[in-house]
């Protein structure tokens, strides 16, 4: 069994009977891979994994560390071949992300750099506060966080807010778990948010399906955090929100086009924090996933975190 494993895995992977062949993650395969059993991808750019599709036909196993496997999935890999994502290897780093978008937002930190970089002592951010503050996010004690896209990463992100004070609700499609609700109570749910955070997978279903609907929806005072995908949030309405005083804020590590683009009105929003696609880019546990799932690819056993079955 060959496999190829790409240099920006780090680690190194060890695998009883197989082959190991390290390749560039943003260049070509090397001379004989054609004949490759399995290959491991991680911020492969699409128009690799389609020239990847065309060059290996004999695949039978990819394994994607990323969590999203839109991109694996719309690349062309053969339908002989399983495709596994990076379901868990990012838990930890993009919720702890979101919790620094989430707490520099509710601490003011935006204006506390604008301040800064004036050489001015920001009287307004400092001294005595009301607390509660209705009408404003100033915290995460008491603060009511809105989880759109709850799975694994979801999942610790709740826990984390709940033990910071927070009070987290999970959205999915039906709502039908402990702590969640579905996208039909989105009205009912919405209005009564300090911020939305963003996790959703970037399926077709999915684009842009925060609109400007969605976003009327969130009060004044909300903040947008989006962790999961770019396309799934309709840009150009959330400029606008945000320069009609809509919402107070957002922040941003995905977007619709990556790089974002010089020309974006994002960039000089005060009320905006760009990070770039920079929560995750730590799968912690790799190297584990990577070859538990080729021992069991060799011995006919079910695959962890399958998303497509090789027919």
């Amino acid at each position: 069994m060959k496999v190829l494993v790409p240099d920006n895995l780090g680690s190194t992977v060890e695998v009883p009977g197989a082959e190991i062949v390290r390749y560039p993650p943003l260049g070509d395969l090397p001379p004989g891979a054609a004949d490759a059993t399995a290959l491991v991808v991680f911020e492969t750019p699409p128009h690799l994994l389609r020239r990847y599709a065309e060059a290996l036909p004999d695949l039978a196993f990819v394994q994607t560390l990323s969590a999203g496997t839109d991109a694996v999935l719309a690349a062309g890999f053969t339908p002989r071949a399983a495709i596994a994502s990076g379901r868990g290897l990012h838990d930890l780093p993009v919720a702890e992300h979101t919790l620094a978008l989430l707490l520099a937002a509710a601490r003011s930190l935006p204006a506390a750099g604008r301040a800064q970089r004036e050489h001015r002592w920001a009287d307004e951010l400092g001294g005595r506060q009301p607390f509660p503050d209705p009408g404003r996010f100033a915290t995460l004690i008491g603060a009511r966080i809105a989880i759109w896209g709850f799975g694994s990463i979801g999942h610790v992100l709740a826990d984390r807010l709940v033990a910071l004070g927070a009070q987290p609700v999970g959205i999915t499609r039906a709502g039908d778990e402990p702590g969640t609700v579905g996208v039909d109570d989105l009205d009912a749910v919405l209005p009564g948010v300090d911020a939305l955070v963003l996790l959703l997978p970037g399926t077709a279903a999915n684009r842009r399906v925060v609109d400007a609907r969605v976003l009327d929806l969130l009060p004044p005072h909300a903040w947008v955090v989006n962790v999961g995908r770019g396309a799934a949030l309709d840009e150009g309405a959330l400029v606008a929100a945000l320069e009609r005083g809509a919402l107070a804020g957002a922040a941003l590590d995905v977007f619709d086009t990556e790089p974002l683009a010089a020309s974006s009105p994002l960039w000089d929003l005060p009320n905006v924090i760009i990070t770039p696609h920079a929560a995750g880019g730590r799968p912690i546990g790799a190297k584990e996933l990577i070859e538990d799932n080729l021992g069991r690819l060799r011995r006919g056993q079910d695959l962890r975190n399958l998303v497509r079955p090789g027919v």
